[in-house]
């Protein structure tokens, strides 16, 4: 029961110092449900603790503003902000890599597959309206 005690003193001081910097430029609890259905998928529970949703959210708004920040840095070299400058700063991670590089075709293809829809909708629309007399 010390233990529980002692990590429950930790946390408010971990918590109150790092919530007092983030919680003046953002709004808190964001992504509370997104991250609560990622917590479980690996492996928390249903319903996790809202403190380590908290936490979570902390972490992961301070990891992704600090990715943003080095692009920014990166890209203003070139004078814009481009995917491959978070790509040039996850490139010795290759599970993330894959994963960005994976996404980004998918979206391509998502892309491609609603211009392509789009083309034959509006072909339908326009042979429809042929067909159909005007009184």
């Amino acid at each position: 029961m010390s233990s529980s005690g002692g990590g429950s003193s930790s946390k408010p001081r971990s918590a109150s110092s790092q919530p007092s910097e983030t919680s003046s430029k953002r709004k808190r609890g964001v992504f509370q449900k997104e991250l609560q259905h990622m917590m479980y998928g690996f492996g928390d529970d249903p319903n996790p603790l809202p403190e380590s949703v908290a936490l979570m959210e902390d972490i992961v708004v301070e990891y992704v503003t600090e990715l943003v920040h080095k692009a920014q840095d990166i890209g203003s070299q070139r004078g814009k902000l481009s995917v491959e400058d978070f790509l040039y700063l996850i490139r010795k991670d290759l599970p993330k890599l894959n994963r960005c590089t994976e996404l980004l075709s998918m979206n391509e293809e998502l892309k491609q597959a609603r211009k392509v829809f789009e083309s034959d909708e509006e072909k339908l629309r326009k042979v429809f309206e042929v067909d159909e007399p005007v009184e």
